[in-house]
């Protein structure tokens, strides 16, 4: 029967129970609701950051939207392989240590080769709703044993989940190798985004992007960790870690910029001590979970992260160069033009973001599904997830082409930037559907390891949209990047859904 549907309609099945509250619909919104929230807060600080810092000048906003877009460009190089990778790994080991845990002394054997065939469903939906801790009888004391005068606290024994530690690892060299190299590089990389010698934006955005840049060892290990609790199917935590920080830049914003009169400088050391707070408390109660100190390098299984990452880190580099170029291309127009192509942008990817946080359910919940077999749920997840940011899309579409309009003047007094956020505003709404979709196509991918297809599809979507880029900024300027943009996105959904539509690759199964 299967082989008779028409493969955009099986994704799309039983629209119906898109809000259904049914146990599959509360678990993605355990997961998706603190999710989305965690990864809107960082883009909404740098609105705040924006905001700020468009109240000193259209130069300084021109020129921290430029330093911005280089700092989250090169940052996503480096934080979307690792992220994707260890939420599907840690989601994987950990419903596999849950249907058959090992005994420690076997913990260094290849988690992989365990057999998790014949996992009923009941089994997995009671497991989702305990605490992310062995189910193993011998780690609490029994209640009975207990005397009448003693209370008796369990005491979790902490996970050995090798992708932990590895991710960890990974990070800090990745954070520390970051921050060298945009603080050491930061003049010929601005210059190479447009922003030559002699422009009045070159002193500002060179300054903002050396001092946030002394954030990005703690930027690479939260990302880490926050994909870590993901894959514990846990979005709390990095909410709380996330909103503490961000409310931190939010409280220190206007105090270093206006109160001690540090402009630009007092918005970047702002964010970095943020950053820094998040680390902290994510590295705080990951230790209270995790084992972080593995028994030996074969272990961590450096070999299966360096792999998968390669692939990831060519699809990252090919979306991040042409977010980048339209960047640079907008900041070669003016800062007036950059100015207003930063808002709209930032706008953009915040508002995308929430999408992105059915993404990690559907990828969390996917990578568990098929870590035991369970393609039925595969389907169910995958077809719920798309339905969802379908309707978000809509909603947000509906939302930011109103409002945009009334809030364009909370980030800039400048009336020349505020007419071209109005001709950008359009192609901000118009596109959260198809935003949305493409975030969660990701996701539902991600979520069935299918790493290399991932790459290779946004590979050849980057190289046609880099050509519209170049061509239609040419001749229309502001209002041809926004339309290539368009285009690029349009794309990258396609390809998203080409993969499961096709039912080909780890899709193969719906043709049964």
């Amino acid at each position: 029967m299967a082989e008779k549907e028409v493969p955009f309609c099986i994704f799309f099945r039983e629209a119906r129970s898109v809000f259904k509250l049914d146990e599959l619909g509360r678990e993605i919104a355990r997961i998706a609701l603190p999710a989305a929230l965690a990864l809107t807060a960082d883009p909404i600080a740098s609105l705040v950051d924006t905001a700020f810092i468009g109240q000193i000048g259209p130069v300084e906003l021109a020129a921290v939207g430029i330093s911005i877009a280089v700092f989250n460009q090169a940052s996503r190089i480096a934080i979307f392989p690792l992220v994707s990778v260890t939420t599907s790994f840690v989601a994987e080991e950990d419903a596999i240590t849950k249907v058959s845990p090992e005994p420690r002394d076997n913990e260094s054997q290849d988690i992989q080769s365990q057999d998790v065939e014949g996992l009923d469903t009941e089994s997995q939906s009671n497991s989702e709703n305990k605490e992310l801790i062995p189910q193993n009888r011998s780690v609490y004391k029994s209640k009975t044993t207990a005397t009448s005068f003693e209370v008796v606290k369990p005491k979790p024994e902490k996970k050995h989940i090798p992708s932990a530690s590895s991710a960890l690892i990974i990070g800090a060299i990745l954070g520390f190798i970051q921050a060298v190299f945009l603080i050491s590089g930061a003049k010929p990389i601005l210059s190479f985004m447009g922003v030559k010698h002699g422009s009045p934006m070159l002193k500002p955005a060179q300054e903002y992007l050396k001092l946030r840049s002394l954030g990005a060892p703690a930027v690479l290990l939260s990302l880490a960790m926050q994909g870590v609790f993901r894959g514990f199917k846990d979005t709390k935590t990095p909410l709380f870690a996330t909103v503490a920080g961000d409310l931190t830049n939010i409280i220190l914003d206007p105090i270093f910029i206006f109160a001690f009169h540090m402009g630009v400088r007092g918005a970047a050391i702002a964010h970095v001590i943020s950053q820094y707070l998040i680390s902290v408390i994510l590295f705080w109660r990951l230790m209270e979970k995790v084992d972080l100190l593995p028994p030996s390098l074969k272990y961590m299984q450096f070999a299966r992260f360096l792999t998968n990452g390669f692939l990831l880190l060519m699809r990252v580099i090919a979306v991040t160069f042409c977010v980048t170029l339209a960047a640079s291309l907008a900041a070669r127009l003016g800062p007036t033009e950059m100015a207003a192509f930063q808002v709209c942008l930032q706008v953009w990817l915040t508002t995308s973001l929430l999408a992105d946080g059915l993404a990690v359910a559907g990828q969390a919940i996917l990578a568990s599904a098929f870590a035991q077999n369970d393609f039925s749920r595969a389907t169910a997840t995958a077809s719920r997830v798309l339905q969802l940011g379908l309707v978000l899309g809509l909603v947000l579409a509906l939302i930011l082409g109103v409002g945009l309009h009334f809030g364009a003047r909370l980030f800039t007094k400048d009336v020349n930037v505020i007419h071209l956020i109005g001709i950008g505003i359009p192609f901000v709404a118009a596109t959260q559907p198809i935003n949305a979709l493409a975030f969660v196509f990701d996701g539902v991918n991600f979520g069935a390891s299918d790493f290399a297809y991932s790459a290779y599809s946004m590979v050849t979507v980057a190289l046609f949209s880099i050509v519209f880029l170049f061509i239609l900024s040419s001749s229309y300027k502001f209002v041809g990047i926004w339309v290539a943009l368009t285009i690029y996105m349009s794309l990258r959904a396609l390809a998203g859904f080409w993969r499961i539509g096709t039912r080909t690759g780890p899709w193969k199964f719906l043709k049964s």
